[in-house]
């Protein structure tokens, strides 16, 4: 009985974990399942689809968070597909409007590119795409490959920079003729040209 007593008066001690603000690493919203439009300018442009999305409202800057991968689909003004774009993992800076996809970042448009990196940012604003990571391209003509590549939303107009692949001679000359090769100079003998000599007297 004086244990109990003893326990009863003693000052409670309350052990209180920190208090989680909203500005800390926690989503204000996380939806599972999602298969979803999203609309530009009133305009429908992209689907989504993801096993997780988490919101990020209360931080600095705003954001999405795909942890699951994401698959998205880009639409034309007529609703057709113009691309798709796949990844392990996906942000959307939602002030900044930029996509930061990571890992086994696939994509095939509808002329037949096919892009496959480990990174790609995708610039809403600037209409861009860019990425700072090994890349590959394959179109129907050629292959393409490098460490900076950067093209338009639509991934018509591109540049990889570092590159090595293989190229068609029209590339560079605008002829149709890939067989032949243009001659190297470096292995080109040039004769000299002959300085002009007085015409020698003849002798009757």
């Amino acid at each position: 009985m004086q244990i109990l007593g003893f326990v009863s008066c003693e000052k409670q001690t309350e052990h209180i974990a920190p208090a989680i603000y909203d500005r800390d690493s926690v989503p204000t919203m996380t939806t599972y399942g999602v298969n979803q439009l999203i609309s530009d300018s009133g305009v429908i442009k992209y689907r989504i689809v993801t096993e997780r999305w988490e919101v990020y409202q209360n931080t600095t800057p705003q954001k999405f968070v795909f942890r699951k991968g994401a698959f998205l689909e880009q639409f034309d003004e007529s609703f057709h597909v113009q691309s798709f774009i796949q990844c392990d993992t996906a942000y959307y800076n939602i002030d900044a409007q930029l996509w930061e996809l990571r890992g086994r970042v696939r994509i095939l448009t509808k002329d037949g590119l096919k892009f496959s990196s480990e990174e790609l940012f995708l610039d809403r604003r600037a209409h861009e795409m860019y990425s700072h990571r090994f890349s590959k391209l394959v179109t129907p003509e050629r292959t393409l490959q490098g460490s900076y590549f950067k093209s338009d939303e639509r991934m018509t107009k591109y540049i990889v920079t570092n590159s090595r692949g293989s190229f068609e001679k029209s590339d560079f000359t605008g002829e149709t003729d890939t067989t032949s090769t243009p001659t190297d100079s470096t292995n080109v003998f040039l004769r000299p040209q002959a300085s002009p000599r007085p015409k020698l007297p003849t002798t009757p």
